[in-house]
């Protein structure tokens, strides 16, 4: 429970500045402290100041019918709140071509630069950046965009405070609601925005900027490694997989069918096909990949809250698809040991349900910075043990949508599933020649690199307007 603090009470003509709200949240999560201290500054202006473009720069967008298509020809990539977050865009949903061009619709396509806000739901407040590689997104209604006008301010530098400690207590001290949260265009167009120099300002700027750039990298080298790897193999066909365009799995005989499963998803047609593709050149079997190395889910354990300081991040299954991962902090001598992992373990998200857009199936890979996050029980750790076969080559298969599809056809369970423990050993992974397997996991770790340095530079920026704000409050 969040209490008020004592030495800076609640006063009476605050209310007047909140618009007479007599809910709790503005005056307990800091955003009152964070305006007290930019009326010190000596330069400030509002956000709707400092903005252009569509209702004057601020906006979300109507509620709409979603008609969601899998032909990128007649789609486009569509991003709701939680999707905003993604370090990997490839597995967006794609929104109907026709209606993202329309004229309702037309103006919520992405501009490299926007700020982004969750405006709805539990997690209202959220703040992204569109990075140059998202130009041909869409986003939802869900989702506030703030677009700077380049003539008075540089979209870095806005970010970049909008990020920043005090950004997010001004930002998340807009939000209305009780079970839904929610934030208005109007509820943020008067937060002061501190103003510095230009040559400061742009610093900022160019650190957001070659971040964004970076993570965009990140995303294009993931990308041909993928496909390299499958090309590599001589299974170039598996890059694009038309998978809801081939006849749906029904009807179908199964033949010598034992007792290790009756489950008719196991069996079907379309996930057989793959199988057999996988399987028809050089290769191995998951399970054998991964003797003397790790192929299985974490320990369950009972987590005990503690202070960063004498903690560590947990991670789970939804945040570790985030550029930055939130999680809680725990008791570390509490848990299992498996919670830390090695170099370039790979982790495939291991329970959950079925739907198109669950992280279900899907995979991240850890290492450099992210290896000094715990991890939860609920991933299956794949780790090589053969040394001739890295985490990182491997990985660039788990990432594919082939590896997606392969993998959810070997679930279990009812409403939650998992995987059935014989069929995942039994999942044959294409072997490149060894050189090729060496630049594929070359590309791999490069695009880690750039994703760590990345995060490095925006916390330079955070940390250089945190302390000119400071210093200039006095």
């Amino acid at each position: 429970m969040k209490i008020a603090s004592l030495s800076n009470p609640v006063m009476s003509g605050w209310f007047a500045d909140q618009g007479l709200r007599l809910d709790a949240s503005p005056y307990i999560s800091g955003s009152l402290d964070a305006k007290k201290m930019l009326e010190r500054l000596p330069n400030t202006a509002p956000l709707a100041s400092l903005t252009t473009g569509h209702n004057g720069g601020i906006f979300n967008g109507p509620m709409f019918r979603r008609v969601y298509l899998t032909d990128p020809e007649h789609s486009v990539p569509f991003l709701g709140t939680k999707d905003m977050m993604a370090a990997d865009l490839t597995g967006l949903p794609r929104l109907r071509k026709s209606d993202a061009k329309s004229a309702a619709l037309s103006y919520l396509q992405l501009k490299p630069g926007m700020t982004l806000i969750s405006c709805s739901g539990f997690n209202a407040g959220r703040r992204a950046y569109v990075r140059p590689d998202m130009g041909d997104c869409w986003s939802s209604q869900d989702t506030l965009k703030v677009e700077p006008d380049p003539e008075k301010i540089k979209s870095g530098y806005l970010y970049a405070f909008l990020l920043s400690r005090f950004g997010e207590s001004l930002v998340r001290g807009s939000v209305y609601g009780s079970a839904v949260k929610h934030i208005e265009p109007h509820h943020i167009a008067g937060l002061p925005v501190p103003r510095f120099d230009s040559r400061f300002e742009t610093r900022i700027h160019q650190l957001m900027e070659r971040s964004a750039w970076l993570r965009a990298r990140h995303q294009a080298e993931l990308v041909a490694a993928t496909k390299d790897f499958f090309d590599s193999n001589g299974l170039p066909e598996l890059n694009e997989i038309p998978w809801h365009q081939q006849e749906r799995d029904l009807g179908f005989e199964v033949e010598s069918v034992g007792p290790v499963s009756l489950r008719a998803l196991n069996f079907a047609p379309r996930a057989r096909r793959l199988m057999e593709k996988l399987g028809s050149v050089p290769g191995s079997t998951l399970g054998a990949i991964c003797e003397g190395g790790s192929l299985r889910t974490g320990a369950r354990f009972k987590r005990l809250d503690s202070d960063p300081e004498h903690g560590v991040r947990l991670i789970g299954q939804r945040q570790s698809f985030w550029n930055r991962p939130e999680g809680r902090w725990i008791n570390e001598a509490e848990a299992p040991d498996d919670i830390r992992l090695r170099d370039e373990t790979i982790l495939v998200a291991a329970r959950g349900t079925l739907g198109e857009n669950e992280v279900y199936s899907r995979s991240i890979f850890v290492t450099g910075s992210w290896l000094q996050h715990a991890y939860s029980q609920d991933y299956v750790r794949v780790v090589s043990g053969n040394p001739e076969v890295s985490g990182a080559y491997l990985f660039a298969f788990f990432r594919s949508d082939a590896a997606f599809r392969a993998l959810r056809s070997l679930s279990v369970g009812g409403k939650q599933q998992e995987y059935h423990p014989s069929f995942l050993r039994e999942l044959s992974v294409p072997l490149a020649p060894p050189a090729d397997r060496a630049r594929i996991a070359a590309t791999v770790r490069y695009a880690y690199q750039c994703r760590d340095r990345a995060d490095v530079l925006e916390d330079k920026a955070l940390a250089l307007i945190t302390a000119a704000i400071e210093e200039a409050a006095g």
